[in-house]
């Protein structure tokens, strides 16, 4: 999901995998979508239209479901900005990296991130640059290679969130 400003400038959200809810805080409280959603991969969505939606969530009682999930974006949203109010952009980038491969709706190792390093820059809200040296570090060490075409290939998360978490503790 990605938030446009008045200049053209993007910046990207967050990153949803498969079977994954959007618009649903639009719904809710019935005022217009905050965000653009941008496929990173060929994928099949359904639209469905506020009256149907609302219609389907109360006939099958579903509204506390769909609030706690709500809700749960919300927390998520707060995560995410404390990491980059405090944290450090490798420890940033490999939280993002994290959250990326849980999403992935693909199973096994190598996990693809399918996100050129200016995305994941804006992600974590740190220069390209900055991405590319932590990258630099984790590729050097076996735990991800980049893709000719822009994009990651994760061969051990579990290295790079420890990593980072070493290098943020000293």
């Amino acid at each position: 999901m990605a938030l446009s400003g008045a200049q053209g400038q993007r910046t990207l959200l967050a990153v949803r995998g498969a079977g994954e809810l959007l618009g649903e805080l639009a719904v809710l409280d019935a005022k217009p979508r905050t965000a653009s959603v941008i496929a990173a991969e060929p994928c099949r969505v359904h639209l469905i239209p506020t009256p149907d939606f609302l219609a389907f969530v109360d006939e099958h009682k579903l509204l506390a479901p769909l609030l706690r999930h709500a809700i749960a974006r919300v927390r998520e949203g707060e995560t995410v900005r404390l990491e980059l109010a405090t944290a450090s952009v490798p420890v940033r980038l490999a939280a993002a990296l994290d959250r990326l491969v849980r999403a992935a709706s693909a199973t096994g190792v190598p996990y693809v991130v399918r996100l050129t390093q200016e995305e994941l820059s804006q992600l974590i809200g740190a220069s390209r640059n900055a991405v590319g040296c932590a990258i630099k570090t984790w590729r050097e060490q076996g735990w991800v290679d980049t893709e000719a075409g822009g994009g990651l290939l994760i061969h051990d998360i579990a290295a790079v969130r420890a990593h980072a978490q070493a290098a943020e503790q000293r």
